[in-house]
């Protein structure tokens, strides 16, 4: 580590090679799995399957079956943007876990119009293609006890990240999560460190004369080369499970702070350096079969037509079902604000491959 800080420092100090960049790989900040979406998020310390791997890979140790497969679809913006998830996990031993997720956002058959007008000034349609602009990622996850210290479980993430914008531009990221766990009684404190070298995107642009010439005409900047650098986040969380009615009723609940440091963000609490805001969750289940989820998140500080400061919040609610080796959830969710962007349905669905209890 002592050796990688200053590479660090010469890279972000560095602005025509590196930069830092505010909400950098958001894609990567969307979420995975109608569970979590369904509760806003709030999912880093009581995430106990397969989404782990995206949470926080140290949850992965809490999944009670030797392999575990998890997929899902969602689309946003009324269908123009499609996201998906594939994640499956395989127990080791009883002290380790390793898993594969990967996940892809991507927005298809977008127009090129750069060539819509001929070397004569004629507007020709035919010479209209499309293109696709995906942001792809696989998390290489990794988690174990540490049995010297009771109650204690780590994990870690190695991501891959690769975006392109059809054939102008493209770029390789590689990045590293670190999350962890630790019981207390009946409470779980969880701290998930998304980015914790910095997570570093080199972007490449293969533009044409012709392309560069009508991004000069419209005023459009002619992107080069570079290096984009994302920031650490620190999500820290905290969950408790009550059990009543003869332990066939489960109430279950989980807060967390998230802490960014690429700047003031509109959120709570905000500095020039660090911001934070909460996410709450809930989940309601009966006899471990059927849930009834939701929760409050995206707590922003905006200011309305009037120009006054409000606080808005997104509220999420969603349903699973689990029969055996099976679990299907459902969630009702945005990726933004609730008042600009329509709100999606979500499903996931979970195979339990294998089936073996873990104590």
């Amino acid at each position: 580590m002592k050796r990688l800080l200053p590479v660090l420092l010469f890279l972000i100090s560095c602005p025509g090679f590196a930069q830092i960049a505010k909400y950098s790989n958001e894609f990567l900040s969307v979420g995975v799995g109608a569970r979590a979406l369904a509760m806003a998020n709030a999912n880093v310390a009581s995430v106990n399957d397969v989404t782990a791997g995206y949470w926080n890979p140290s949850g992965l140790l809490l999944q009670k079956s030797n392999v575990q497969v998890g997929l899902m679809h969602a689309e946003y913006f009324a269908g123009i943007a499609k996201y998906d998830f594939i994640g499956v996990s395989k127990r080791i031993d009883s002290n380790s876990v390793a898993g594969i997720t990967f996940l892809r956002f991507g927005v298809d058959n977008i127009p090129n119009t750069t060539e819509l007008i001929d070397a004569n000034g004629n507007i020709d349609y035919s010479r209209i293609k499309s293109f696709n602009a995906v942001d792809a990622a696989v998390l290489l996850s990794y988690a174990r006890n540490i049995p010297k210290l009771k109650g204690v479980k780590i994990g870690a993430n190695a991501k891959i990240i690769r975006r392109t914008l059809g054939e102008f531009g493209s770029a390789w990221g590689f990045g590293i999560d670190v999350g962890a766990m630790y019981d207390y009684k009946k409470w779980r404190f969880a701290a998930m460190a998304r980015d914790i070298t910095g997570t570093f995107t080199a972007w490449s642009y293969t533009l044409s004369d012709n392309v560069k010439n009508t991004f000069a005409l419209t005023g459009n900047e002619i992107p080069t080369n570079s290096l984009e650098v994302t920031v650490p986040k620190l999500i820290l969380g905290v969950a408790r499970t009550w059990f009543v009615w003869g332990n066939k009723i489960s109430l279950g609940g989980e807060l967390n702070f998230i802490n960014t440091f690429d700047g003031k963000r509109n959120t709570v609490i905000k500095t020039n350096a660090w911001s934070m805001e909460p996410a709450f969750g809930v989940e309601v289940g009966y006899k471990g079969i059927i849930y009834l989820r939701g929760g409050i998140g995206n707590v922003q500080q905006m200011k309305n037509v009037l120009g006054n400061d409000v606080t808005t919040v997104q509220p999420n609610i969603g349903v699973g079902i689990k029969y055996k080796v099976f679990a299907l959830d459902y969630a009702m969710t945005n990726i933004g604000n609730v008042s600009t962007t329509l709100y999606s349905h979500i499903f996931t669905v979970k195979i339990d491959i294998n089936k073996k209890l873990i104590k």
